[in-house]
C-alpha cells in the first residue's frame, strides 16, 4: 500500500542516517560518502507528496565529507558546492560564504574575493531582504579581503620600497583598497555582535591614516555599548589602543577593571597589578592585592613566575611595614580552606624545586608568610635552597622566622 511505502521509506532513510553518521564518528569517510550516495539516490526515488527537505542535510554532510575524504580534491569541492547554492535560495548565502571559508583555508585568496564579489551582487525577489544579515556578513568579509589587499600594499610601500611611476601605483592601489574595506568594515561593527577581527582590522586603517579619534570613538562603542554582548576582548583592544596612544594610567586602569570583572584570570592582570601597586592610592594598591590573589585562584596560573613574584612583593612589604595585615587576612579567609592544597603540597613542592627555583622561591615566601614556617612546602624549599648553599633562600628562611607573628595574626 501508499502508507505502507511511505513508512518502509522513512524507516530507510533514516537507517541510512544512521550509518552516515556512525561512519563520519568514526572518520571512515569513504564509507560515509557511500552511504550518502545511498541516501541521495532514495531521495530521488521517493514519490511520495509530503515535503522533504534535505538540501541542508545533504549540503551540511557533503562539505564535511569533502573536507576529509583522502581523494576530494578542490575541484570537486568547488563543484559539489556550486550544485548546492542551487538546491535551495533560503541558504543560497549561507552555502556562499561556506565555500568561501574553505577557499580561504586553502590560501585561494582571488577565488574567496570572486565568490564573494558574486554572492553580494546575487538578488531573488523577497528573499534579498530575508537574508539582510547574510548578506553583510558576505560584504563584511569582502572588506576583510580588501584590508588584506590594503595591508600587502602597505607592507611594499614601508619595507621594500619602489620608485617613482611604481610607488605611485601602490599607493593609489592601497588607498583604493582602503576606501572599500573602511566602508564595508564600517557597516559590519554597527551591528550588535561580537566582531573582533574586523574591529582589529578597521582599526589598524583608521590609525594608519592618522584618524584616532575615530578609532577611539570605535573601540569605546565596542567595548560600551549594552547592545553588544560582553566581549572581553573588547576591552583588551581598547587597553592596547590607549597603551599605544600614551593615555593617563587612569584610563589604562579603567579598561582594565572591567577586563578584571569579566575574566579575572586574563594574562594582562599582570599589567593591571603592576599599575595598581605604583599607585599612591591606598583603595588601587588593595585592588591590586585582590586582583593578583584572583589570577592565581585559576589553575592556568599555578606555575607563573611573575604572578607569584608580584604577590610575594606585596605581601612582603606589607608585612614590613606592619601596615593594612588585615588586606591579606580578608583575601586569605576565602582561601585557607582550599589553597594549601591547591598551591603549597609537599609534592608541588618537589616538583617546583625540580623544575624552577624562582617559581619556587617566591611561592615559598608566600606560602611562609600565609602558612607560617612550619607550612610543608616553606619547609622543603628553605631546607633544599640552604643545602645548595643559594644565598637567597638562606635569606628568605630568616626572614620568615622573623615574621612568623605575623602568620598568627593573619590566620586569627
Amino acid at each position: 500500500s501508499s502508507h505502507e511505502h511511505k513508512l518502509n521509506f522513512k524507516k530507510s532513510k533514516e537507517a541510512c542516517l544512521n550509518y552516515i553518521q556512525d561512519a563520519m564518528l568514526q572518520k571512515q569517510w569513504k564509507r560515509a560518502a557511500e552511504f550518502l550516495t545511498f541516501y541521495v539516490e532514495s531521495l530521488e526515488k521517493d514519490y511520495s507528496r509530503e515535503p522533504i527537505g534535505p538540501s541542508e542535510m545533504i549540503w551540511r554532510i557533503g562539505s564535511e565529507i569533502l573536507c576529509h575524504h583522502s581523494h576530494s580534491s578542490m575541484k570537486e569541492f568547488n563543484c559539489f558546492m556550486e550544485q548546492m547554492k542551487t538546491l535551495g535560495v533560503k541558504r543560497y548565502l549561507k552555502v556562499c560564504l561556506e565555500h568561501v571559508f574553505h577557499l580561504l583555508c586553502n590560501g585561494q585568496i582571488d577565488e574567496a574575493y570572486q565568490s564573494l564579489s558574486l554572492a553580494e551582487s546575487w538578488r531573488f525577489g523577497e528573499q534579498t531582504a530575508v537574508q539582510d544579515k547574510e548578506m553583510k556578513l558576505i560584504q563584511a568579509y569582502r572588506g576583510l579581503l580588501d584590508y588584506y589587499s590594503w595591508s600587502k600594499q602597505k607592507n611594499i610601500l614601508l619595507e621594500h620600497g619602489v620608485d617613482g611611476c611604481a610607488d605611485l601605483s601602490v599607493e593609489q592601489e592601497m588607498h583604493s583598497c582602503f576606501r572599500k574595506a573602511a566602508v564595508n568594515l564600517k557597516e559590519i561593527i554597527k551591528i550588535p555582535g561580537v566582531w573582533d577581527l574586523f574591529v582589529k582590522c578597521y582599526v589598524d586603517l583608521l590609525e594608519f591614516y592618522g584618524d584616532h579619534n575615530e578609532a577611539c570613538q570605535v573601540l569605546n562603542e565596542y567595548a560600551y555599548n549594552s547592545k553588544f554582548p560582553a566581549n572581553p576582548n573588547a576591552h583588551v583592544y581598547l587597553y592596547q589602543f590607549l597603551k599605544r596612544q600614551g593615555e593617563s594610567k587612569k584610563s589604562l586602569i579603567s579598561a582594565l577593571k572591567i577586563l578584571h570583572d569579566i575574566v579575572p584570570s586574563h594574562e594582562l592582570m599582570i599589567d593591571f597589578n603592576t599599575m595598581l601597586q605604583k599607585s599612591k592610592k591606598r583603595k588601587k594598591r588593595r585592588l591590586g592585592l585582590e586582583v593578583i590573589f584572583a589570577a592565581l585562584d585559576y589553575a592556568g596560573w599555578k606555575e607563573n613566575v611573575k604572578a607569584w613574584s608580584c604577590l610575594a612583593r606585596q605581601l612582603k612589604q606589607i608585612v614590613i611595614s606592619e601596615k593594612h595585615l588585615d588586606w591579606i587576612k580578608q583575601e586569605w579567609n576565602s582561601r585557607k580552606d582550599w589553597w594549601p592544597a591547591f598551591h603549597f603540597s609537599r609534592y608541588l613542592a618537589k616538583r617546583n624545586w625540580q623544575e624552577n627555583q624562582s617559581l619556587s622561591y617566591e611561592k615559598a615566601l608566600v606560602a611562609g608568610i600565609l602558612l607560617g614556617k612550619d607550612c610543608k612546602y616553606f619547609k622543603y624549599v628553605s631546607h633544599q635552597g640552604c643545602k645548595a648553599q643559594v644565598k637567597r633562600f638562606r635569606m628568605l628562611k630568616k626572614f620568615v622566622n622573623k615574621h612568623n607573628p605575623v602568620y598568627l595574626r593573619i590566620s586569627g
